[in-house]
């Protein structure tokens, strides 16, 4: 029994029938590389069970302290059924995109069962007419509850349930696990009791540790390393008002070569802030076409992994938050790019300062009655529809395999979209997520916010274009400058001239150039 920390408890706190807190993935697979070039449904559940021990998240259930006086605990789940776990459905005719996204949104919906391991795969067939996919395609649409992992410990549970070559044998390794019994309220009781008595002196604890981080913050704002700036304070938008339990998913996927080309706008960018300026740009012809732009740029909340390389296998989340301004409110894509390096590089540099890790420990000691308690209070009275969001939107980075992966032999050829939680004031999140040689947007929203998700799927692949076109077109002259340098230092020098002399009327004629 191992008792779940401050963060991961919130994600179980903020569960509500409009907010199941889980995040998933659809991910696409051909069967053609498995054996005979078919994968049967008891092949997947057979190749699941074989590697089970690879995985924590599979097998344990949470396990509530009453009236939630303490974190709650996770558990061996003595009654653990697989096939509940994994279900099967099949798309109808003509089996399109735009039907396995209406099904994943469905499926995205509905809440977990908490009182089982929280994670569910569903096996979808009849992607006969899916994008540029083979017929015969299945595709995976994943759900596991946020307490149990983030976008890390997520790729480790993907790592579990993949293999490198489509023959891999199954794990050598004894299966040693053992279910365990369900603690009593009152057993749950007493532990809450101690934890109670000690929660001070771990509180003091945290705050000893906080204190070099807010020391080095006020360092840094007087000698402005980084500044505070009215950009970090998000403008009140359509997505950030209560929301209903229907979702709508959908997104785009980019050639990666093409991603990183971007940069040649600004070669000190990183691929995350070309994907931050591309959704700013979306976000920006979305709403001008409602004409409901904001004068003032939209914020994202860019959650940042501080796990340890000896956390890797470790259930739970180990996050950190960083304000990224997205430049929703400016159409030039080039500008656009420059304004989103220079904000998330000023907010890279405090959190830096604040110390993420630092952050991510101050939350695992906050009481999980309070956080209940205003997690119930925010719902029911409808706050978000009165109070301002701390940011618009979120837009999270997790990077995928370099390599094709496997499972039960069929070759998964893309991962198509990344399904994340919302909560009464956010209504719209993004990840970016990269998978060989493709990278991908997706977003989830409420379906009443956001009723047209084919537009706004379409307003990513526009700015993306935009900015592929700006970096194409800024990439010219400076090629055309290159080769002029490069022709004239390869004319021939008039004879009679020394070495000396060659080289310094080529430099001349190279600066005039």
């Amino acid at each position: 029994m191992r008792q779940l920390q401050g963060m991961d408890s919130s994600f179980v706190a903020l569960e509500s029938p409009n907010s199941p807190m889980h995040i998933g993935s659809v991910l696409i697979y051909n069967p053609a590389t498995a054996p005979g070039g078919f994968v049967r449904f008891k092949d997947i559940l057979g190749f699941i069970e074989s590697r089970m021990q690879l995985s924590r998240t599979m097998r344990q259930r949470l396990v509530r302290v009453p009236f939630d006086l303490d974190y709650p605990y996770w558990i061996e789940d003595p009654n653990f059924d697989l096939e509940y776990h994994v279900r099967h459905v099949a798309l109808p005719k003509p089996g399109d995109w735009r039907q396995l996204c209406i099904q994943a949104a469905r499926i995205h919906a509905r809440p977990l069962d908490l009182s089982r391991p929280p994670w569910e795969f569903t096996v979808v067939e009849g992607l006969d007419n899916v994008r540029d996919y083979p017929p015969g395609c299945f595709a995976f649409v994943t759900k596991v509850h946020h307490a149990a992992i983030d976008g890390m410990s997520g790729i480790d549970l993907m790592e579990a349930l993949h293999t490198v070559t489509p023959n891999t044998a199954p794990p050598n390794e004894p299966d040693n696990w053992k279910p365990e019994k369900v603690p009593s309220p009152v057993e749950l009781l007493g532990k809450s009791y101690v934890n109670a008595l000690l929660n001070p002196v771990k509180q003091a604890q945290v705050a000893a540790q906080a204190l070099p981080g807010v020391a080095s913050a006020i360092k840094g704002l007087i000698t402005r390393d980084f500044k505070l700036s009215t950009d970090m304070v998000p403008p009140r938008t359509r997505f950030n008002r209560s929301i209903s339990p229907h979702r709508v998913v959908e997104g785009q996927s980019f050639p990666l070569a093409d991603l990183k080309s971007i940069r040649t706008l600004l070669p000190e960018a990183k691929v995350n802030d070309v994907a931050i300026a591309i959704i700013g740009g979306a976000l920006h012809k979305y709403l001008s076409s409602k004409d409901d732009l904001p004068k003032s740029t939209m914020t994202a909340m860019a959650p940042i992994s501080v796990r340890s390389s000896d956390e890797k296998g470790d259930m739970g989340n180990q996050v950190a938050a960083m304000v990224a301004p997205l430049g929703t409110h400016i159409a030039d894509p080039k500008e656009r790019l420059e304004y989103v390096f220079g904000q998330t590089s000023n907010s890279k540099a405090m959190t830096n300062a604040l110390g993420a890790r630092t952050m991510t420990e101050v939350s695992k000691v906050n009481p999980l009655l309070y956080m209940a308690l205003g997690a119930q209070l925010f719902s029911r009275v409808s706050i978000a529809h009165k109070l301002a969001m701390p940011f618009n939107t979120v837009v999270t980075n997790v990077p995928g395999p370099p390599v094709h992966i496997y499972s039960s032999g069929a070759r998964m050829e893309s991962m198509a979209l990344s399904l994340i939680c919302l909560t009464d004031g956010l209504g719209l999140a993004h990840v970016v997520q990269s998978y060989v040689d493709e990278a991908y947007i997706s977003f989830t929203a409420c379906r009443d916010i956001m009723p047209d998700p084919e537009f706004y799927s379409q307003c990513l692949q526009d700015s993306f274009e935009e900015m592929l076109a700006a970096a194409k077109k800024a990439d010219k002259p400076a090629k055309k400058t290159a080769t002029k340098r490069t022709t004239k230092t390869k004319t021939p020098a008039k004879k009679g001239r020394t070495t000396r002399s060659r080289a310094k009327a080529t430099a001349n004629k190279g600066e005039k150039a």
